[in-house]
């Protein structure tokens, strides 16, 4: 997940920053990998991302897409993605349904405010940072952060 300083994660469906380091890491994290996701995230996205499973939870009873396994709630997600590490993709409300179970959160920050209509907010105290990878700004990328997250269930 990224996320700016000021918590914003989208505006109309689509990332407010433009960070070319963070998109191929979140290619080396989700590779191989069941990814879970929003109806909104799923559509948001280029296309059908190659090596990777699109499990998307929606309420939509007709909702359908090629190349989409379609769960109605997170048990029936899980089932779905079976055993193994799982990449919980978005959006906030997936997020939210979510971090109850996690026990590590791979985060972008984002070392900047942007206007946005999609926020999520800081991870409680039980969430330790494990490691932080600082990136300068540039002249296309603001600063930014790799940060791991983890707690104990």
């Amino acid at each position: 997940m990224a996320r700016a300083a000021n918590g914003t994660i989208g505006l109309d469906g689509k990332l407010p920053w433009h960070i070319p380091a963070d998109l191929k890491h979140f290619k080396a994290l989700t590779m191989g990998k069941p990814m879970i996701m929003g109806r909104k995230t799923f559509e948001s996205l280029p296309g059908l991302l190659p090596g990777r499973r699109h499990i998307v939870l929606t309420r939509a009873s007709d909702w359908q897409a090629d190349g989409a396994e379609i769960a109605r709630n997170p048990a029936e997600a899980l089932a779905i993605a079976g055993d193994g590490e799982v990449a919980v993709i978005g959006g906030a409300e997936i997020y939210g349904l979510f971090k109850s179970l996690a026990t590590r959160i791979e985060l972008t920050e984002v070392h900047a405010d942007y206007n946005g209509d999609t926020m999520i907010p800081q991870f409680g105290y039980n969430w330790t940072e494990t490691t932080r990878l600082e990136h300068p700004a540039s002249d296309a990328s603001p600063a930014f952060a790799f940060v791991t997250l983890r707690r104990d269930l």
